[in-house]
């Protein structure tokens, strides 16, 4: 009886944690399909997506990305519901499913194109999809569209734009919205500008010249009368990954580059890169930009997806703030005030504290899954349960929040996967010697890969172990255990000594320096074209440099730094001219 009643507890206090989580962290813990391309495999299984469109439809939010043989739909954008769905046809003959596919609305009706060369896609509709519910509007588009978006304007007009290339550049059309019928002739409507555009560039370094970079991803946007045409570049698998913007006052231009350029970055952190996504209203009409995070080990493909605020500011330049944007935020209930974020305030605790595990595979050491790189991650031996990992925070603190992600280490799967899931326990201990449960997911029903759970109370404590019971595939291994709260303590001083050089020779670079802070874990750097506009930024962890080659060549930069710590941020500099 005793054992029944301890159970139930736990149950009823996991549910309570459940209902009263009100804040997310990225990558976003949805249950990703597995790779199902041979070729994209060779170096291990793994899961991945990238691609994202969000569309707002009857009051519910609906998630399409690349080869999920399904798509997701929220009421609230912080749990997702899978609806399985094949909707390519068997005379298509390709390993994967939908790839980039464009999401729009037409009165009642949800429409949804995947990415093809041919003319043989289909275009989907249907007025609830909150469950597989799909008819054909029409069997083929008479249009060859890769990285597809739809966009229907005030009128009532219909547009699609499309483009993913290295050497060509993004089109628009017209669509007859009742026949589907191409109206007119496609248009060319924006290129890459490398040569300026510093950002644009090839490589995780911009600095690859064996690949012109590539453009993809459009996406339309309709704000204040003016038309924000947004695109991606300069390749997925890379940490600069991006979204920029071009604008116009008519749906097929002639388009202006805007001068916030890329609005969608995040280069550094935890999880890495914004690019090809969308930009989207929640039901409070607040705008978010929801964008692909590269992983890019076991394949240049491997990827997951996080979203962010963003909005425009009073003189219509269309911006996104990533700055702490894989640490908890809250998800808003109403309008947010001009300026604000969601920034949960809860600092990351374990950067590079003392860890220890059960196990190690190999060169997987325990210091990858606290080292704050997604890219890289401890492994256990096994997938056994008993397998543990834990980390010592060095001091008593008031932890508020945890994030579990999962590396895919010796996967078998391929393809989407019903009926999988994670089982594990976290206990916590003051001294090391007394444990007490912290979080029961031993009855676990869910796939969970990046699994975040958000604490009713504030827990002092110090240790936190986490002991698996079961994963979906392949060892216990985690590319983040990420502890979230607060250190009793100060926050970091003011940044002093901070300079940045940008010679005549290469201006889309510059090399940023600043004196280290002993106290400090790392480093926040804001720039953008006006002192006041300072709307890009990057995250950069134990060190005192920071070699920025997103800049365009021909215009003068600001910028501010300010430093962190598990106690809090420190004031910000001043702002810096760089000429």
């Amino acid at each position: 009886m005793r054992t029944i009643i301890v159970l139930l507890a736990a149950l009823m206090a996991a549910e309570t944690m459940t209902a009263q989580q009100r804040t997310y962290c990225n990558p976003l813990n949805i249950d990703y399909g597995y790779g199902a391309i041979p070729n994209f495999t060779a170096m291990g299984k793994h899961r991945t997506t990238a691609d994202p469109a969000i569309t707002l439809f009857k009051g519910k939010y609906y998630l399409f990305s690349t080869n999920q043989y399904g798509y997701w739909w929220s009421g609230d954008m912080l749990s997702w519901n899978f609806i399985p769905r094949l909707f390519l046809k068997p005379y298509h003959k390709v390993y994967d499913e939908l790839c980039a596919p464009a999401a729009g609305v037409i009165g009642d009706t949800l429409l949804l194109l995947g990415s093809t060369h041919t003319t043989s896609f289909p275009i989907w509709m249907s007025k609830d999809p909150t469950r597989d519910a799909w008819t054909e509007a029409v069997d083929s588009l008479q249009v060859g569209a890769w990285d597809p978006a739809f966009f229907t304007d005030d009128d009532g007009r219909l547009y699609l734009y499309w483009g993913s290339s290295n050497d060509r550049p993004l089109y628009g059309q017209e669509i007859d919205r009742r026949t589907f019928v191409p109206i007119g002739t496609k248009q060319e409507l924006i290129r890459l500008h490398d040569d300026v555009h510093g950002w644009e560039r090839f490589g995780e370094h911009a600095d690859n010249t064996f690949l012109r970079p590539f453009i993809e991803g459009a996406w339309m946007n309709k704000h204040d009368g003016r038309y924000y045409l947004q695109y991606a570049a300069p390749g997925t698998e890379f940490s600069g990954y991006g979204d920029g913007v071009y604008v116009s006052d008519r749906p097929l231009g002639p388009f202006t580059y805007q001068s916030h350029n890329p609005f969608a970055v995040k280069p550094g952190g935890f999880a890495r890169g914004a690019g090809h996504g969308a930009t989207f209203q929640d039901l409070h009409g607040n705008w978010w930009h929801i964008g692909t995070i590269a992983i890019s080990v076991k394949n240049n493909f491997e990827r997951r997806l996080g979203y962010w605020p963003a909005g425009f500011d009073e003189d219509g330049i269309l911006y996104c703030t990533t700055a702490y944007g894989d640490y908890p935020h809250r998800m808003p209930d109403g309008p947010l005030a001009p300026g604000t974020t969601g920034f949960a305030g809860w600092m990351l605790l374990n950067y590079q504290r003392p860890v220890s595990a059960s196990s190690t595979l190999g060169g997987y050491a325990p210091n990858f899954a606290a080292d704050e790189d997604i890219k890289t991650y401890w492994s256990a031996r096994s997938g056994d349960a008993g397998e543990w990992f834990q980390s010592d925070l060095g001091s008593l603190c008031t932890v508020r929040a945890l994030q579990v992600n999962y590396a895919d280490q010796n996967a078998g799967l391929m393809g989407k996967q019903n009926g999988i899931r994670h089982r594990y326990r976290i206990r916590h201990s003051k001294d090391g010697v007394r444990w007490s449960t912290l979080v029961d997911k031993s009855r676990n029903t869910k796939d969970v890969p990046h699994d975040y759970v958000e604490l009713p109370n504030g827990v002092e404590t110090r240790y936190l172990r986490i002991e698996n019971i079961e994963v979906p595939t392949g060892t216990f291994a985690l590319s983040g255990f990420r502890v979230f709260g607060h250190r009793p303590g100060a926050a970091p001083d003011t940044v002093t000594d901070f300079i940045a050089l940008r010679g005549d020779s290469e201006r889309r670079n510059a090399w940023l320096k600043w004196r280290q802070q002993d106290e400090a874990d790392g480093y926040v750097i804001y720039w953008g074209t006006a002192p006041e506009k300072l709307y890009n930024s990057v995250m950069v962890y134990g060190a005192n440099e920071y070699y920025l080659r997103m800049l365009d060549r021909d215009r003068p930069y600001y910028l501010r730094i300010e430093a962190f710590n598990g106690s809090g941020i420190g004031a910000k500099s001043s702002v810096l001219e760089c000429p």
